[in-house]
C-alpha cells in the first residue's frame, strides 16, 4: 500500500495574520477612496460660482448666447473637474484661478466638442514669471508633454485678458501649444484636425514665418518666425483678439483656423 495522505490543516495563526493584512489592506483602501472623493469634491466649483465669475472678467462668454453660453460653463466645470490645479510659491488656488484658466482652454475648444486636452492633466501656477528646470531660464509659461503639464505665471494670465485686442494672451498662447500637442499624442482625442486642413495650415505658416525672419513682415510679432509651435500660438492669439485685422490681411490663413478650430470669432460659433 502506499503511503497514507494526510489531512491538510489550516495554521491559526497565519489565518489570523492573513485576515489582519487583508483587513489591513481594504481599510487603506476605502480611505484612498475617501479622501480622493473628498478631495474631488473640494476642488470642484459650482456652476453658479463658474457664472458669476465669467460674466464679471470673461468677455468671450459674456458676447455668446444664452443656450451656448450655458454649454461653456458646462465645458469650464468639464475642464476643471479633469485637472489637478498646483499652486507653487503660494498656497491655495482660487475658484477664481480655476475658472478663468479652465475657461482660456474652453475658447480655444469650443468648437471642439470632443476635445477637453485629457494628456495635460496638471495645470500649474506660479504668481509670476518662474525659472524652468527644464530650459534653464526665466519664463511666463510653458507646456510640458512628458510632465502633461501646462504651466503658466497668473500674473501674466490676467495681463493677457486685461487688452483684449493687443494679439499677447499667455492663457490662449499656452492653450495653442497644448491644443496641437493634443492633436498629436495617441488617445481619445487623437487627430481631431482635419489633415488637409492642418497641412494647409502647415504651408501658410511657412511662407509667412519666413517673411517674418526677413523681416518683410508686421503683422505678427518677430516671435511667430521662430518656428511653426510659435507661429501657431501667435495665430491663435490674433486669431480671437484682432480678429477683423486678421481676417483682412491673411484671408485664407484666417479662414483655416476657421476651420481648424470650428468657430469665428467674427460670428462666435459657425
Amino acid at each position: 500500500m502506499g503511503e497514507q495522505q494526510q489531512p491538510d490543516f489550516i495554521d491559526p495563526d497565519a489565518f489570523v495574520t492573513g485576515m489582519l493584512i487583508a483587513l489591513i489592506l481594504m481599510g487603506v483602501y476605502l480611505l484612498y477612496l475617501y479622501l480622493r472623493h473628498r478631495r474631488s469634491a473640494i476642488s470642484q466649483v459650482s456652476e453658479k460660482e463658474i457664472r458669476q465669475i465669467l460674466e464679471h472678467h470673461f468677455a468671450y462668454y459674456r458676447d455668446l448666447e444664452e443656450t451656448d453660453q450655458n454649454k461653456f460653463i458646462g465645458r469650464v466645470a468639464q475642464f476643471i473637474s479633469l485637472k489637478s490645479f498646483i499652486p507653487r510659491m503660494f498656497k491655495v488656488v482660487t475658484a477664481e484661478m480655476k475658472v478663468l484658466i479652465s475657461a482660456a482652454a474652453v475658447q480655444l475648444t469650443f468648437g471642439l466638442s470632443e476635445v477637453c486636452l485629457r494628456h495635460f492633466r496638471r495645470i500649474i501656477i506660479y504668481p509670476d514669471a518662474y525659472y524652468s528646470t527644464v530650459t534653464k531660464q526665466m519664463h511666463k509659461g510653458e507646456v510640458n508633454p512628458e510632465a502633461g503639464a501646462i504651466v503658466l505665471s497668473w500674473k501674466s494670465f490676467l495681463s493677457g485678458y486685461a487688452n483684449p485686442d493687443d494679439s499677447y494672451n499667455l492663457g490662449l498662447h499656452e492653450m495653442a501649444h497644448a491644443l496641437e500637442l493634443e492633436n498629436l499624442i495617441k488617445n481619445e482625442e487623437y487627430a481631431f484636425f482635419p489633415e488637409e486642413v492642418w497641412s494647409d495650415f502647415q504651408q501658410e505658416a511657412d511662407v509667412i514665418s519666413r517673411r517674418i525672419r526677413s523681416g518683410q513682415h508686421e503683422f505678427f510679432r518677430t516671435y511667430a518666425g521662430t518656428n511653426e509651435q510659435e507661429f501657431f500660438a501667435v495665430a491663435v492669439e490674433n486669431f480671437f483678439e484682432r480678429a477683423e485685422s486678421f481676417r483682412q490681411g491673411f484671408p485664407q490663413l484666417y479662414s483655416i483656423l476657421v476651420l481648424l478650430l470650428n468657430q469665428d470669432p467674427l460670428k462666435k460659433m459657425t
